[in-house]
């Protein structure tokens, strides 16, 4: 269906304007991504062009090594409001399309999208199936019409962006009043035992930045959402040794993305006051890895007037 202006996903989905669907080609991703880039430096995160180029060279690898990943997604489906029935969805950070498969066994009769900043997992997830849409695009500058959503879905992706007060209002713009933004999200303090071994070795920066729980709870709290929840939940995993570890989070796409971190191979002594160093925190479950897992459900008001 297309109506002049733009592609329509299906008879009741949200249409999409032509710049939207140059981003489907990878076009307008990676402008956007190029023009947020000097923010994402200032703020420390990464460089959303390096985040994208990561998680598509990981898509095959992903599923294999994604416990937590699944963990947290199914609890933030928990968490969605019981008589939730969105009209459509979205799947923000879709990754390999594996929750967007479990949003539409959930939501069998409703339209979705499945979002990602990287065109390798999209690839990867149309052969998997659970919505005929994969759509390239950015959650600060979403590609979707004003009140197009009734639930928007989000597990651990957003941790990625630098600006969630623009994600925020993206959400707010494109959700119909009374649908429902649900995000897991990470927060510092992700990691410490890694960052804390790294510390003891060199002053670099080896591990991801997150910002920190309140700048959350301040933003969601200013985003124009009701907050119906929001908190900050941690997951411990362990490992037999550290390779296990950093092995896992390369296969994620998730090893260290940040500005500042060392360019190469590290080198075997610096490796060794790693180990060494992460020996400390060795539990009798094993190695101790830390996410701060942060947990949030808004929902749009419905004014006066207007119906859901």
């Amino acid at each position: 269906m297309n109506n002049g202006n733009g592609v329509a996903f299906g008879a009741r989905l949200a249409v999409v304007d032509d710049a939207a669907c140059a981003a489907a080609t990878g076009v307008a991703v990676d402008e956007v991504a190029s023009a947020a880039a000097g923010r994402e430096a200032a703020s420390g995160l990464p460089d959303k062009r390096r985040v994208a180029a990561s998680f598509s060279k990981a898509a095959a690898s992903y599923d294999s090594v994604a416990q937590l990943q699944r963990d947290v997604g199914h609890t933030l489906l928990a968490r969605l409001p019981a008589d939730l029935q969105p009209s459509q969805w979205l799947d923000l950070g879709s990754g390999t399309g594996y929750f967007s498969r479990a949003l539409a066994q959930r939501f069998p009769e409703v339209a979705g999208v499945a979002l990602d900043i990287a065109e390798g997992m999209l690839t990867h997830a149309r052969a998997q199936g659970g919505t005929s849409w994969h759509v390239a695009g950015d959650a600060e500058q979403l590609p979707l019409r004003n009140g197009s959503c009734g639930l928007i879905y989000s597990s651990l992706a957003v941790q990625w962006c630098s600006d969630f007060a623009a994600v925020l209002a993206e959400a707010h713009r494109t959700l119909q009043p009374g649908g429902v933004l649900a995000f897991a999200s990470l927060c510092a303090g992700t990691l410490h035992e890694l960052r804390q071994s790294w510390r003891a070795v060199d002053g670099r920066v080896h591990v991801n930045r997150f910002r920190e729980f309140a700048d959350y709870q301040r933003l969601c709290a200013n985003s124009g959402l009701q907050v119906l929840s929001l908190d900050n939940v941690p997951h411990v995993l362990h490992y037999a040794n550290v390779r296990g570890l950093t092995h896992e989070l390369k296969a994620l796409g998730a090893h260290n993305l940040n500005p500042g971190r060392p360019d190469g191979l590290t080198g075997r002594t610096r490796m060794l006051g790693l180990l060494h160093a992460y020996e400390t925190f060795r539990t009798p479950l094993g190695l101790p890895a830390t996410y701060q897992v942060v947990y949030a459900v808004l929902r749009k008001p419905v004014e006066q007037g207007q119906s859901r």
